[in-house]
């Protein structure tokens, strides 16, 4: 089930506007989380990790590439999501690109960081998916 944060809150994906300032989850993700395309691969994977905080399992599947898709993607509910760092998001081609993060959790009162070049496609729809990553 997914939990719900007010959209003014800030947007757990750690995006800021052209001052520093965090953009409120209504002006970020909640767009993509609402049903507008994202717009790249960056804010594919932006969307899919506030997905993750806010345990969205409807959209973390609706994101997925039917080709990797698993048929459960129901977010693990003892991780708690500390924040996220984007290091890079790179065009492959017109269709296909690669976003490398660092996801900060807990789990049982232990942090951990999960450090991933994702890769995306895509598709014929407009619509970005995520296809799958490597874990670094």
């Amino acid at each position: 089930m997914a939990s719900t944060l007010p959209p003014s809150d800030p947007c757990p994906c750690g995006r800021t506007d052209d001052r520093g300032r965090s953009l409120s989850l209504a002006d970020c993700c909640g767009r993509w989380i609402g049903g507008e395309p994202a717009p790249d691969a960056e804010a594919l994977m932006r969307s899919r990790y506030t997905a993750h905080v806010l345990r969205d399992e409807a959209y973390l599947l609706a994101t997925w590439h039917p080709s990797t898709r698993p048929a459960d993607a129901s977010p693990d509910p003892a991780t708690r999501w500390l924040g996220l760092e984007v290091h890079d998001h790179q065009m492959v081609d017109g269709s296909h690109a690669q976003v490398e993060f660092v996801a900060r959790y807990r789990i049982q009162g232990r942090g951990g960081r999960l450090r991933e070049r994702s890769r995306f496609v895509r598709e014929d729809d407009g619509r970005w998916y995520y296809v799958d990553g490597e874990i670094r």
